[in-house]
């Protein structure tokens, strides 16, 4: 496209500082978005983490961000930052004293929490996309209810708050994992942004834009190392599984046969060897032998150790009362019955004789 207007570039920058403005209707949005996605992520209820991303007031600050950036605009620059940071640090703090309230234990987190730890390179994608979709939504004042869509795809506050629940019960790994995700959607929202803006026309003769473009390229390049190499760990977790389930299925007796499974295989990567978790049906108990073997099996066949947990469900048969089970017929022999055993034959008394003569 062409360049705008000095004009329609003016015009942009205002509704940008109006928009990143660090007033009370922000702070107000931002601490109602924290609290309605800290109670969410608690309750496991991805219906009430969708109404925070549709808050969304992160989105805001951050296009003026990516102008201001482009253009070298110290004010807007300044502005938009300065509301990043107190929306960050409102929500880190709101949630912090939320998940200390509740105390729930690390041990217990929800999995609406624990998906937002463990960011990867599909999760940079999603952001960059969204950000191009909220540039363009400005640029274009008609397409601008596409913004909702845009906050439910990148989820600003949600991750913030798993960043204060996991700081209140000291779970340091998970903190560090959403507050890589939160940094991840920051930079691909402006990145995306500033080319839009760039494709747009929106910006000045002679700006930064090199500068500009060359830094945001820096900080996402580096956040794409820790994230590339989380997907490549997710793959091949989920191979391996694949791998373990097909192998359970088809090549041993114990779980082939003579269980059935009640629900998917579990694994918990995070202890050593991994554990896997088999809810099954069955008859007969599942012996500590059994278990033994089949993980040596696995050990042979996967070149890893695994660590089997069964939990068995018994299957008992209930009769209604006065009902009994059919007796089983005796088997038919195909040999001739045995004959009946000899009477013992008796020795013949001595017949009575004379006296010998001499």
């Amino acid at each position: 496209m062409s360049k705008v207007s000095p004009e329609a570039l003016e015009k942009l920058r205002q509704n940008l500082l109006e928009d990143s403005r660090p007033d009370l209707n922000y702070l107000a949005l931002t601490i109602s978005a924290c609290l309605i996605a800290t109670f969410g992520l608690l309750s496991n209820s991805a219906a009430v983490i969708i109404g925070a991303m549709i808050i969304a007031p992160l989105m805001l600050p951050l296009r003026g961000l990516a102008l201001g950036a482009l253009e070298g605009d110290v004010r807007l620059f300044r502005q938009s930052l300065t509301s990043v940071t107190i929306g960050t640090s409102f929500a880190v703090a709101i949630s912090w004293l939320v998940g200390r309230a509740f105390g729930l234990p690390a041990s217990e987190f929800t999995p609406e929490i624990l998906a937002r730890t463990q960011p990867n390179l599909a999760d940079l994608g999603v952001a960059v996309a969204a950000g191009a979709i909220g540039g363009f939504a400005k640029i274009r004042p008609k397409i601008s209810d596409a913004i909702v869509g845009t906050a439910i795809a990148v989820a600003l506050m949600p991750p913030l708050c798993v960043v204060g629940i996991s700081l209140s019960q000291a779970y340091w790994a998970g903190s560090w994992g959403a507050f890589l995700l939160y940094l991840t959607n920051l930079l691909g929202i402006t990145l995306a942004c500033m080319l839009v803006f760039i494709w747009g026309g929106y910006y000045l003769e002679g700006s930064n834009l090199g500068r500009a473009l060359g830094w945001i390229l820096a900080l996402t390049g580096i956040l794409i190392v820790p994230l590339f190499l989380s997907l490549w760990a997710l793959l091949t977790k989920a191979a391996v599984q694949a791998t373990l389930k097909e192998k359970l299925l088809r090549e041993t007796i114990t779980v082939g046969q003579q269980v059935d499974l009640m629900k998917p295989i579990e694994v918990d990567w995070n202890k050593n060897p991994p554990e896997v978790y088999l809810s099954v049906l069955a008859k007969t108990p599942v012996t500590p032998k059994q278990v033994t073997e089949v993980e040596d099996y696995l050990y042979r066949r996967l070149g890893r150790r695994f660590s089997l947990i069964f939990q068995v469900s018994q299957v008992q048969e209930i009769r209604s009362a006065g009902t009994s089970p059919p007796t089983p017929e005796p088997k038919k022999s195909l040999s001739p019955p045995p004959a009946p055993p000899t009477p013992p034959v008796k020795p013949a008394a001595p017949k009575p004789g004379g006296l010998k003569r001499g």
